[in-house]
């Protein structure tokens, strides 16, 4: 009946696929756990071939990186089941009941969403606190607080869906780097009206970044927002509804000067003990506002 599907780049999942497998035994139900690796390196391919030896589990390694977006329609495509489980390497099951729970829920022409948590203490390393701090205020809520806003409480980190609905749909393979393959999926369920149901059933993410790899990656995000956008596809976000004001008031051009002559103090307040959400807003209008103004 399920698919538990994990794409793997450079974490070890033996700790999650065993709590997985220990869960799906416990359920009776028919199952399978699927595990492509999108080009790790070695260190950690040779760890995660454990999880293979575990009955109901397969471990690829593909021989090539597809990007966050090819590799999870791969393991769509390849799945036997009906149901398709998708979660990121990077989690950690907090639950006793994960799997229970969602076989409780699906049901055909939906998608389920459980959420994402992180520790309640901080990291010990204070390079890692600002991921902490924005995961906690920005990305930890209860499925009541996501319902308010079903499409865009959306990520891809832990959600269920029909299989024949996931295909009928897929990712944006031509977004390969990180950010906002989410979005437009989300989308695409919207324009489709497919309800998106959201229940407490979060897993952990465990695989915390240090500032600088955080804002790496945010810029990322932001670039291939800006490629969205001039494609022509109608991406919808806060920081685009926040832009287009800005734009509208004709201070989109004085917000990247700004930005661009205090980045560097913005930067030094995100990697300080700290950090306002609020700068880290601004670093990412001022990114959008940069690359919109000089393009």
């Amino acid at each position: 009946m399920l698919s538990i599907l994990i794409p793997i780049f450079n974490f070890d999942v033996r700790p999650l696929v065993n709590d997985l497998h220990s869960q799906c035994e416990k359920a009776g139900s028919a199952y399978e756990i699927v595990c492509f690796d999108d080009g790790s390196s070695s260190e950690f391919k040779q760890k995660n071939q454990e999880v293979g030896n575990l009955t109901n589990v397969l471990y690829q390694e593909m021989p090539q990186n597809l990007g966050r977006s090819a590799i999870r329609n791969a393991l769509g495509r390849a799945a036997r089941f009906d149901y398709l489980l998708f979660m990121d390497c990077d989690s950690r099951v907090v639950s006793p009941d994960f799997i229970h729970n969602y076989l409780q829920h699906a049901a055909p022409e939906r998608l389920v969403y459980g959420g994402r948590s992180y520790a309640d203490l901080p990291p010990t390393d204070p390079a890692l606190y600002f991921h902490w701090h924005y995961g906690r205020q920005r990305e930890q809520r209860t499925a009541a607080e996501r319902s308010r806003s079903p499409y865009h409480s959306f990520m891809t980190n832990n959600f269920l869906i029909p299989k024949q609905l996931f295909l009928d749909i897929l990712f944006d393979e031509t977004l390969r780097q990180y950010g906002h393959e989410d979005t437009l999926f989300g989308m695409e369920l919207a324009r489709r009206q497919v309800p998106i149901v959201h229940i407490d059933n979060p897993l952990e993410h465990i695989g915390l970044e240090s500032v600088d790899v955080f804002l790496r990656k945010t810029e990322q995000g932001i670039e291939n927002l800006v490629r969205l956008r001039n494609q022509g596809k109608n991406v919808e976000t806060k920081l685009l509804s926040t832009y287009d004001l800005c734009e509208k008031w004709g201070l989109t051009a004085t917000i990247a000067y700004i930005f661009n002559k205090i980045k560097r103090l913005v930067v030094n307040h995100l990697r300080s003990k700290s950090p306002s959400l609020k700068w880290f807003d601004f670093y990412k209008l001022g990114t959008l506002a940069t690359f919109l103004n000089t393009k």
